[in-house]
């Protein structure tokens, strides 16, 4: 594969991992409930602390990806490496589906007679689905390469 696709889709993970970060500091001072309440209220509040616990599988998924394009660009896609890259992102994408579906239903069970937390359990619902698929495609991904590596071990063997 061509050098100049690899390098745009590193930039991109580079700089959807920025902006991630970027949200998960400087968001929850603007939330509408952080208004009236110091620093270390805001960063202490159960939700938040759960989505910083939740962001790790999410930035180790981006980790996982990176490496996948390195070894695409070091033509090492058909090698046990590659399969399990793929192997970890579908497992960090398991997780944080996992995740967002708890903090849902946190929300749903804890939530105050005046707040309507119906949006949130929707958008909840859609990532945990968006989670799920990338889940399925890395695992068909990873099956269809492990596969492959098989095929090619044995081509390798009969010459």
């Amino acid at each position: 594969m061509k050098k100049l696709p690899l390098v745009f889709l590193k930039g991109v993970i580079i700089l959807i991992a920025m902006a991630t970060l970027a949200f998960l500091i400087f968001f929850p001072p603007q939330e509408g409930r952080a208004r009236d309440l110091d620093l270390l209220s805001i960063y202490l509040d159960p939700v938040i602390l759960y989505a910083y616990a939740a962001s790790i599988a999410f930035f180790t998924a981006l980790y996982k990806a990176f490496q996948l394009l390195g070894l695409i660009g070091d033509q090492k896609i058909f090698t046990p490496e590659a399969v399990k890259a793929l192997r970890g992102i579908r497992n960090c994408a398991l997780i944080l589906g996992g995740s967002i579906i708890l903090l849902a239903v946190f929300i749903r069970i804890t939530h105050s007679a005046e707040d309507d937390p119906a949006g949130f359990i929707a958008m909840s619902l859609v990532l945990s689905f968006a989670a799920l698929v990338v889940a399925t495609a890395a695992a068909i991904f990873g099956r269809v390469l492990h596969g492959a590596i098989d095929i090619k071990s044995e081509n390798e063997l009969t010459i």
